[in-house]
C-alpha cells in the first residue's frame, strides 16, 4: 500500500510481509550465538546478587529479588555444558516468561535484536542428539552467522519446573 501526499510518498508494509519476519534477541554463551523471540522477553538486566537455593538443579544459580518479585536464575552456560567464566560487565540476565512463570537466564553478552525472515530460519540440525536436541527450535542464518534459536519451554523439564515451584513458590 502506498500513501501519497503533495510532495512525498510513504510505503507501508503489507501485514502479510510483517508476519513473515520474527525479531530475535541475540546473545552469546561462551563463543556461540543464541537467540530468543523478543516477544518472550520481559526485560534484560545486569547481574544482581544471587541467593542460592538449596537442592536446586545444578544449572540454577539462585534467585534474585526484582522489584519485589523473587525470580530464579538459570545459567545457560551450565545448561548447555559451556565453559563457566566469571560474570563481567557484558554479562546479563534475560528475564523471560516460561510456562506462566518468570525466570532469568544468565548469558555472557546480549549482542543485538535482529529481524529474520522465515526463509532465513532452518530446522535444528538432525545430528544434535539427546535431551539437548529439544532445547532448540531451529537455526537462523545470515551471512556468516549461524544463530541457534532456543525453545524456552524446553529449557526446563516438567520435573525441574515443578521442583523450582516447590523450592521457591515462585510466581
Amino acid at each position: 500500500m502506498t500513501l501519497r501526499s503533495a510532495d512525498t510518498s510513504l510505503t507501508v508494509p503489507d501485514e502479510k510481509v510483517l508476519r513473515q519476519e520474527v525479531q530475535l534477541a541475540c546473545f552469546r554463551i561462551g563463543s556461540e550465538l543464541y537467540a530468543l523471540d523478543i516477544m518472550r522477553i520481559k526485560e534484560i538486566i545486569r547481574p544482581q546478587k544471587l541467593t542460592p537455593i538449596p537442592k536446586a538443579p545444578s544449572f540454577i544459580e539462585g534467585v534474585i529479588n526484582l522489584r519485589g518479585v523473587v525470580i530464579p536464575v538459570a545459567d545457560l552456560r551450565k545448561r548447555f555444558d559451556q565453559p563457566i567464566s566469571e560474570a563481567n560487565r557484558k554479562s546479563r540476565i534475560v528475564v523471560c516468561s516460561l510456562s506462566g512463570r518468570i525466570i532469568g537466564l544468565m548469558v555472557d553478552e546480549v549482542t543485538e535484536v535482529k529481524r529474520f525472515g522465515r526463509n532465513e530460519i532452518a530446522p535444528s540440525p538432525q545430528f544434535i542428539d539427546g535431551p539437548e536436541a529439544n532445547y532448540f527450535l531451529g537455526v537462523a542464518r545470515r551471512d556468516e552467522d549461524l544463530i541457534m534459536l532456543i525453545d524456552l519451554e524446553k529449557i526446563l523439564s516438567n520435573n525441574e519446573k515443578i521442583e523450582l515451584q516447590k523450592l521457591g513458590n515462585i510466581k
